[in-house]
């Protein structure tokens, strides 16, 4: 199938359906897109919109055929105040020392992601990641991605990738140091970056898909408010509902 956009006709491509990681008995499919190397900034702006990811240089989103669970989701950074919760989060992680950095990979970052997924994810498709892997998912890039590098006493702690699109921040992956777990990094990227998106006058920080009954996409209805993209646009939705 194909879709117009201003001076580009794109296609797209269907994966095969496989086992959902979210959801037990179920199976994913997705439709993806190869970015345009001359138009990638602003055709990943409009699929971002409707509710595309970015990995690389393609744009998928969910196409399974018997469930719909998923739903994008974004934090309107406008309207969103910090609860006595997340003001203990970001003074606890006051200490630590912020850097914004070119979107390329490094062997110390690799090293912290072998960590994290260890501890964290010891059964997910990212597990046997590899050198190489990184590299392409930091580099292979034709939009405006950087990392932010956190750290604490010079040692690197936590990293996020992220995308710069026209109306907000898109927060491609993080990971962190799983031994810190009382510093609540995952919580405290998400909370700098509504901060760094209001600063920069972005409207949105873009937390990609939430799959409600998913103990892995929990921690993203814990943001209030919240936008979810429904069959009638963006709208505020309740994740308690």
């Amino acid at each position: 199938m194909s879709e117009h956009f201003p001076g580009r006709k794109l296609r797209y491509y269907l994966t095969i359906p496989g086992p959902c990681p979210y959801l037990p008995g179920q199976e994913e499919r997705k439709v993806f897109v190869h970015l345009p190397p001359l138009e990638a900034i602003s055709v990943n702006d409009q699929l971002s919109a409707i509710g595309f990811r970015r990995s690389q240089n393609i744009a998928y989103r969910p196409a399974c055929q018997t469930c719909h669970a998923c739903q994008s989701v974004r934090i309107p950074v406008k309207r969103y105040e910090l609860s006595k919760s997340d003001r203990r989060v970001v003074k606890a992680n006051s200490d630590l020392v912020k850097a914004f950095v070119e979107a390329e990979a490094s062997r110390e970052q690799f090293d912290l992601l072998q960590r994290y997924l260890k501890a964290r994810h010891p059964d997910g498709g990212m597990m046997d990641m590899s050198w190489p892997d990184l590299v392409a998912m930091v580099e292979d890039t034709l939009v405006r991605t950087h990392m932010i590098e956190y750290r604490l006493n010079g040692q690197l702690i936590a990293c996020v990738l992220v995308d710069a699109l026209n109306d907000g921040l898109s927060l491609v992956y993080s990971f962190y140091d799983p031994d810190l777990m009382s510093r609540s990094l995952g919580r405290y990227i998400i909370l700098d970056h509504i901060d760094q998106a209001s600063r920069a006058g972005y409207d949105y920080v873009y937390l990609g898909y939430w799959v409600k009954n998913s103990p892995k996409m929990d921690y993203k209805a814990r943001y209030r408010p919240l936008e979810g993209l429904t069959d009638m646009g963006w709208r505020e939705i309740d994740p308690e509902a």
